[in-house]
């Protein structure tokens, strides 16, 4: 299956995700999209944005320590301006969560304080986290409880049930998996997705992939390629696809440049390649679902 058609992939228990939270929408106060900061975009999937509705919502930039800071400030400022919530994060190492639970409740105090005028003390507020596989929900459901509610794992499609998590007095939390839409309209929004981990690397064309991201590289963060010994004089005068052979070469691998696209892939995954973002700000992304 190459990226460079239209991805097509659609587990059964996606499917169940999205009708089971469909289902329990009414339920919460507040939904949390999660999205991957390094494709804040290419991350938010259509299908959420359907499920969420109308519904009181935030835009969670979680992983901000991997992605561009600049881009971040301007893609929260983007979302701002369009009227939602935004907030940038960093789950694993516990940054941004107590400025999120500010929010939340921010978000909430017009509803509660409507509630202790007629007499009612307001109930914790109930949330639900929604997003694609692999932008780390269950590791900040494990930072949002204090413990270790939620199963994490490196690869998409870890958490497969739904279930209600106590948050001390404040919050109660529903846990979901992850929901990929049924398909990849863009060529490049599958790309992205590819490289951050959000689609299994079975289904991916590794060399494809690691000549993307040179082409970002080159052109965003040139200096990270020093990691393979490339000089600025290599990247003037080298084709992505000849910086690829290059860099091969010079990881010893002959023409292995399936191997050395995957080391490519993995130490931005492993961020050895700096802080990039893939989605630059403003850049709009086609999907179809």
């Amino acid at each position: 299956m190459k990226l460079s058609q239209t991805i097509q992939w659609f587990p059964g228990h996606m499917a169940k995700a999205r009708r089971e939270a469909t289902e329990r929408i009414q339920m919460v106060d507040v939904v949390i999209e999660l999205v991957d900061a390094r494709i804040p975009e290419s991350s938010r999937n259509p299908i959420v944005q359907e499920i969420i509705g109308q519904k009181p919502s935030v835009i969670v930039l979680n992983k901000m320590d991997l992605a561009n800071p600049q881009d971040t400030k301007r893609w929260i400022q983007t979302y701002q301006e369009q009227g939602m919530h935004a907030i940038a994060i960093d789950a694993q190492h516990n940054k941004g969560l107590n400025a999120l639970k500010k929010l939340l409740q921010d978000i909430m105090k017009p509803v509660h304080e409507e509630q202790r005028k007629k007499g009612v003390k307001p109930r914790d507020i109930r949330l639900m986290i929604l997003g694609i596989p692999n932008v780390g929900k269950s590791t900040l459901i494990n930072r949002f409880v204090g413990k270790n509610q939620a199963i994490t794992g490196n690869k998409p499609g870890v958490t497969k049930a739904q279930r209600w998590l106590k948050v001390g007095q404040q919050f109660s939390l529903l846990d979901t998996p992850g929901i990929l839409w049924p398909k990849f309209e863009d060529p490049d929004v599958g790309k992205k997705l590819a490289i951050t981990g959000a689609i299994k690397d079975q289904l991916l064309h590794m060399d494809d992939l690691a000549l993307y991201l040179l082409d970002r590289l080159v052109d965003a963060n040139p200096e990270a390629l020093k990691r393979y010994n490339i000089s600025q004089n290599d990247i003037d005068a080298l084709s992505t696809v000849d910086l690829l052979l290059l860099i091969t070469e010079k990881m010893g691998l002959r023409e292995d440049y399936d191997e050395a696209s995957f080391r490519i892939i993995h130490d931005f995954r492993s961020h050895r390649l700096g802080s990039l973002t893939l989605d630059p700000p403003y850049e709009s992304v086609s999907y179809e679902g």
